[in-house]
Formats: C-alpha cells, structure tokens, sequence
C-alpha cells in the first residue's frame, strides 16, 4: 500500500490531493500549520476512505519544522512513497520593497522546503528503489509577474534537475503546472479573480485527476487540460519582450481587483 505525504494537505489543490489517494487505498501523512484544521480534515479523511491518516503540525517557513518532515520522509518506519510538495501561497510585495519579509518566506516555504523535502524524499526512496515526487508549480512560472513567478520559475527547474538526478533510482519527479484553479489560495491573497474568463478556471479535483494520469504516464512536466497546455506552449515560444507587456498588463489587472 502506497503512503502519500501532502504539505498544505488541509485545503485546495492539497485536499484533493488527499482525496485522490484516499480513495485510492493509500495512506496519507497531511503537513500543515492549523493543528485542528488538520485534525479536522484527518478524521474526514479517515471516516470516508477507512484510510490510515497521520498529521504532522509544520510551518514550513521555520527550518527546524522543515528538518522534522525530512526526517519524516527518509525513515524507512511506515515509509512514504508519494511526496507532494504543495504547500504554498502568493507573494505580490513589490520587488523594490526594503521589507523582505514577505519574500523570505516566500523563499522559505517554496524553495528552501521544496528543495529540503525533496532530496530527503529522494533519498529515501531511492534507497528502497521507488518513489514519486509531485511538486507543484505554475503556468505563472512562464510570465514575469512578480516573485510568485520568479518562485515557481524555480520549482519547475528544479523539479527536472532532480528527475535527472534520480534518473535510475527507480523514483520519478513531476512538475506540476496549474493555471488558475478554483480555491481559497486567490482568497487568501485578496485577489478576487473577476478579471479572468471563466474558461480559464479549473476545478481542484480535475487538476488532480489529470496530474496523476501524467504521473502514471512518467510524464516530466503536467500541465493539466489542454487549454493551459495551449497557453503555456504559447508563452513558451512567444518573445520574451513580448511576455513582458503581457506580464505588465496582468499585472495592472491584479491590482485593480485588489
């Protein structure tokens, strides 16, 4: 039986993570900071799957939270085989603002965890010679918005570097790139999202489905639906001069609807 361990398990893309592998009989190990909401979602999960459900409280922008999930994920006790590394948020403090403390988190919590989890998943499943490591980016990657882009710039890099990495250990690594997806990710950063057609809009549990068939597949890179698959082969051969007027026009939306 596969274990699945989610960072930002408890809502949006993290959740129906969980569900995902719930119902497919696999055990789950949620990360996240609110301790009763993981309380929460964990007997949720538990009462509707009959899935084992173990919780681990951890703010991901603290180091020593990050080592105690590390740890959690290269023991070979109860081992996790599924990574996902999805816990996240949006960063749009300016890039000229003195205050870094936006930003480092930022870094925190989408780098410097992403990279800490995943080699530390690398290496334990590379050990016992399976495993699959899901990280999660975006198509936002592919603009030059702000460091939410610089960020999953980043991640969708790394992810390919370490599956070169991993290259016959029997562990495979996905990027994957959603577009806009319908969670409470956008509330919480106060973008209300009025500005975006709503063809343009996916379901959490759909973006799941079709990562998982890319993952199955041994697919690199899932960029789910094929209207986003369209958009990001669009943006990745259009001028880069190009792409930055069209960052600045999105940009002037954004903060229109703030």
């Amino acid at each position: 039986m596969h274990r699945a361990l989610i960072t930002g398990g408890t809502a949006g893309i993290g959740a129906a993570f969980a569900r995902a592998f719930a119902g497919r009989g696999a055990a789950l190990v949620l990360v996240a900071r609110d301790a009763d909401r993981l309380d929460e979602a964990a007997a949720q999960l538990r009462e509707a799957y009959g899935v084992d459900v173990e919780t681990l409280v951890a703010d991901l922008s603290d180091r020593g939270a990050q080592q105690r999930v590390a740890d959690r994920l290269e023991t070979d006790v109860d081992p996790v085989d599924v990574l996902v590394n999805n816990a996240g948020f949006s960063v749009r403090a300016s890039l000229l603002e003195e205050d870094l403390t936006a930003h480092d988190r930022g870094f925190e919590v989408m780098i410097r965890a992403v990279l800490k989890l995943g080699g530390a998943a690398g290496r334990g499943m590379g050990r016992r010679g399976r495993g699959w490591i899901i990280n999660v980016g975006s198509v936002s990657a592919l603009v030059t918005q702000n460091n939410y882009s610089a960020i999953k710039a980043w991640v969708g890099n790394y992810s390919e570097s370490l599956g070169v990495q991993l290259d016959g250990s029997g562990v495979q690594v996905t990027a994957l790139m959603p577009g806009w997806v319908r969670t409470e990710f956008h509330d919480r950063a106060g973008i209300k999202g009025s500005s975006i057609p709503g063809v343009l809009w996916l379901g959490a549990d759909r973006l799941v489905a079709d990562c998982l068939r890319d993952v199955a597949r041994g697919k690199p890179v899932s960029i789910p639906s094929k209207r986003w698959k369209l958009i990001a082969a669009v943006l990745r051969t259009t001028p880069r001069g190009v792409v930055a007027s069209l960052s600045a026009v999105l940009s002037h939306r954004r903060s229109r609807e703030k």
